[in-house]
């Protein structure tokens, strides 16, 4: 016959008996539980991606993930294509200070995938200068085509091999978000009330006479 109770907090508690036909033994023993238990990491997982950990719950002993937030030691890279146009490029640069304004994060670099500087490796390195350990590369793409699944992987990894104690990842694209909805409807509106003559061009076509009807 054996007997296991468990009893989980404060602390963990298990006792054994075990009945024979000569002898009974009973072997209690405690052991507090680790505040944080860390997932193993497989010979696959590549160094750009987060460590995982869980802690245990204190409401009712579940156990959850602790969500990974920026901290001051985050780099953010916001990339995007690349343009031979001077002005797109430099559009890229006014999102990015608003980004910076509105998120509080310190570390935020402009990038270009290609045709126009700063490069990838150029942000990653500023982010390493200002104090990053951590890089997020973000694609400011709106699909995951092949300059997400190949091009910019490529360049942050190749960035990255100058800095072996920093950790980076590639985000997702800006995909299905509901709020993109929001902004391609603001946009079409402002647009018609420009041709109606009611609003004026927006920054994106100023001094461009683009948006008209044909």
């Amino acid at each position: 016959m054996s007997m296991e109770s468990l009893s989980i907090l404060p602390q963990i508690t298990i006792t054994r008996s075990f009945v024979s036909e000569k002898t009974r033994t009973r072997t209690p023993f405690k052991r507090t539980p680790p505040k944080f238990l860390e997932l193993p990491r497989g010979p696959s997982e590549s160094k750009y991606l987060f460590r995982r950990k869980l802690c245990l719950s204190n409401g009712n002993g579940e156990i959850r993930r602790i969500p990974h937030v920026l901290g001051d030691r985050d780099g953010v890279i916001i990339v995007d294509h690349g343009s031979r146009r001077k002005e797109s490029n430099l559009m890229l640069n006014d999102f990015v200070a608003m980004f910076r304004e509105k998120t509080g994060y310190p570390i935020v670099e402009p990038a270009h995938m290609e045709l126009a500087e700063p490069s990838i490796r150029d942000a990653f390195v500023s982010c390493v200068q200002q104090g990053a350990d951590r890089v997020i590369v973000s694609p400011f793409f709106l699909f995951p085509g092949r300059h997400w699944h190949q091009d910019i992987p490529s360049l942050a990894a190749e960035a990255a091999k100058e800095h072996p104690d920093v950790s980076y990842i590639v985000t997702a694209p800006l995909g299905l978000h509901d709020l993109l909805v929001d902004v391609v409807n603001d946009r079409i509106k402002h647009c018609l009330n420009h041709v109606a003559g009611d609003a004026d061009e927006c920054a994106a076509c100023a001094g461009t006479s683009k948006c008209r009807l044909y």
